[in-house]
């Protein structure tokens, strides 16, 4: 049974990555255009907000903000999160950073045994996030043209994130723990110099992986949409009082999240409050192309990426729930 299953999913990769090689064939013209947009976007929008973050986490995991979090914070993790102290780093830093900031934190701590399995795959579940400068600055400031509805949305994500973490408390309760005995020994006896050298060095790698799979996925989604795909799946939601770009937008979101929102901003006013929903939904799920991310950068560890999933799809709905209270209460 598990050959026969083995050799099912063998034969879909095959067919798949042959309808994509044709597709690339028979649409190439707007695959490179889509392809050149994707790169822009990461250029202009990714590496400035995300490459200085992962140098400075770097950085600062090479001093003893680890040790002192363990010392101070692990009865209120422990009280709240049923996590140790050592998870204060990723949640803060997968907090402001934005995507895949937590998972190269988490995947770090996995490998230096500063955390056990079971942590890192809760901490898996809620420490990616989208960060502020994107909520604020890119989805409310420039795409709503309101800073209020990016901090609303900065709230609920927040709010959200927080929320799976508490909730993943109770997913292996009688979980074990690991303790710091002499960590980071030898990377302190490294010149600041040489650690500096590392830290870029290890960025620029993560860096480039997120650059790939945003130009991937942006000619994935220009694929669907030149082949009227995304168009024959949005036909099916008009019950739903959605447009067929309101659809597009959301369905392109659900693979790469930073070119979904960007379609949702071409719907306009009309149906606001729901693509406000819909984008808290997005930034909470992250997308497809922020999972490889995250799968990329824990591959080398032996955590699992079904808790990401399960939290991030949680994530979403929550987020959206919360979005939803705060329109309400707020009447945006």
């Amino acid at each position: 049974m598990n050959v026969l299953i083995f050799n099912l999913k063998k034969s879909l990769i095959t067919l798949l990555c042959v309808v994509f090689i044709i597709s690339l064939l028979i649409y190439s013209s707007t695959n490179i255009e889509s392809a050149r947009n994707g790169l822009i976007l990461w250029a202009n929008s990714v590496v400035p907000s995300l490459f200085p973050f992962f140098v400075a986490t770097e950085l600062l995991y090479c001093t003893n903000l680890i040790k002192l979090s363990e010392k101070y914070c692990s009865k209120f993790m422990k009280k709240f999160f049923n996590l140790s102290g050592e998870a204060v780093f990723p949640i803060i830093m997968g907090t402001v950073s934005g995507y895949p900031t937590g998972a190269k934190i988490v995947n770090n701590l996995r490998i230096d045994k500063k955390i056990s399995k079971t942590e890192g795959e809760h901490l898996l579940a809620f420490t990616n996030n989208s960060g502020p400068l994107f909520i604020i600055g890119t989805v409310g400031t420039s795409i709503f043209c309101s800073k209020k509805i990016g901090i609303i949305l900065l709230l609920t994500h927040i709010l959200g994130s927080f929320t799976v973490g508490f909730l993943f408390k109770f997913w292996k309760p009688n979980r074990k723990y690991l303790f710091i005995k002499n960590s980071n020994d030898t990377v302190q006896n490294l010149s600041f110099t040489t650690t500096l050298i590392n830290s870029i060095s290890k960025s620029v790698l993560t860096i480039l992986n997120i650059g790939g799979f945003i130009v991937l996925f942006s000619v994935i989604i220009s694929i669907l949409q030149t082949s009227q795909i995304l168009n024959f799946i949005a036909s099916f939601f008009h019950i739903f009082g959605l447009s067929e770009n309101a659809v597009i937008g959301f369905f392109s979101g659900i693979l790469e999240l930073t070119n979904g929102i960007k379609n949702l901003s071409i719907i306009g006013s009309k149906n606001l409050n729901m693509i406000i929903i819909l984008s808290s939904f997005l930034l909470g799920f992250g997308g497809i192309s922020v999972a490889m991310q995250v799968y990329s950068c824990i591959i080398k560890s032996d955590l699992s990426i079904k808790p990401y999933i399960i939290g991030k799809i949680l994530h979403g709905f929550i987020s959206a729930f919360y979005t939803f209270c705060f329109i309400c209460l707020f009447s945006i």
